[in-house]
């Protein structure tokens, strides 16, 4: 694995010991000396405050910035303050860049970090995993996206176990998903997520055809026997379609595929496969533009240059 300092100003990786980053040329530190400053605070006018982070207006009773997750200052008073954060940027038309935020502990203790992939493809914040937990989701949590109603309140942990970088699901209503490279085995019953669609995937299995409390069997569509049994998951709770192949392999993409969505526009025109080998059963992403994802229960190890999907939130992985 390459070892190296991931640059703030543009992600690159940069070797230890070289002081600027061989792409953008910006200064490259394991441990930048912190600047002590004097700023106030500016008080509470009942419309919220000043982030001190990015500028954003942090609306009254948050205690997380929505756009950075920096702390909400104080009520205005006179204080020296120490800060260890990483540069702001400007854009070309003068709009605030990414943000650079430390949880848990100073700079130099970090390991790895996230980045937020905003709407438009560009990074977003930025946040030091410098600590041993890392709490995200809705609520008081460090990392924070209080306007994303598809977040539980505590959703996730990226915490340091064995010296690797795990995500754990906290027991999340939407769950955490972590997009696959090639081929990965998966449970049945497993949720992927392949553009706007969320799937279960399971081998097909019949249903009990038992008589009721009075000897009565329910009648309905005859069942036709199937290997796989793929269900659309809706929002709200409910199932949408299901589909059960007989083949033990079907594609999935806009378009050409056994099972299409060409209303999507997140799916490639082939986009993923899911397929049933002996008991194995397995997901395979066919290098589609926007991943295939699958939902994680447990603790998942992460890599650098993985994404991960909580809520309405991607995150780019950067392992330091």
């Amino acid at each position: 694995m390459d070892v190296g300092l991931v640059c703030d100003a543009c992600s690159a990786l940069t070797p230890i010991g070289v002081p600027q980053c061989a792409r953008c040329g910006e200064p490259v530190a394991l441990d930048p000396r912190p600047k002590r400053v004097s700023k106030q605070p500016p008080a509470s006018n009942g419309t919220g405050v000043e982030c001190l982070q990015c500028g954003t207006n942090i609306p009254p009773n948050f205690k997380f910035c929505p756009s950075c997750g920096a702390k909400t200052p104080a009520p205005a008073q006179n204080f020296d303050v120490e800060t260890r954060v990483g540069p702001r940027t400007t854009g070309d038309a003068g709009t605030p860049g990414r943000s650079t935020m430390a949880f848990g502990g100073v700079v130099q203790q970090a390991r790895a970090k996230l980045t937020l992939i905003r709407g438009d493809g560009e990074d977003g914040a930025s946040f030091m995993l410098a600590g041993t937990d890392h709490l995200a989701g809705r609520g008081d949590c460090p990392i924070s996206f209080p306007e994303d109603p598809y977040l539980s309140p505590t959703h996730a942990n990226f915490r340091y176990a064995n010296s690797q970088l795990v995500v754990r699901d906290e027991g999340s209503l939407n769950g955490v998903y972590v997009r696959i490279s090639g081929t990965v085995r998966v449970e049945p019953g497993t949720a992927v997520l392949v553009g706007e669609q969320v799937l279960s995937v399971r081998p097909a299995m019949p249903p009990e055809d038992v008589p009721d409390g009075e000897g009565t069997y329910y009648s309905a569509s005859m069942l036709r026997p199937a290997v796989l049994e793929i269900v659309q998951q809706l929002r709200g709770g409910a199932s949408g379609w299901v589909y059960r192949p007989t083949a033990a392999s079907v594609s999935i993409g806009r378009e050409g595929n056994d099972i299409n969505f060409p209303d999507d526009p997140f799916i490639s025109g082939r986009h993923a496969q899911v397929a049933l080998a002996g008991a194995v059963l397995s997901v395979t992403d066919l290098g589609s533009r926007n991943g295939t994802f699958v939902r994680v229960t447990g603790e998942h190890v992460l890599k650098h240059g993985d994404y991960v999907f909580l809520g309405q939130q991607l995150l780019r992985v950067e392992i330091v």
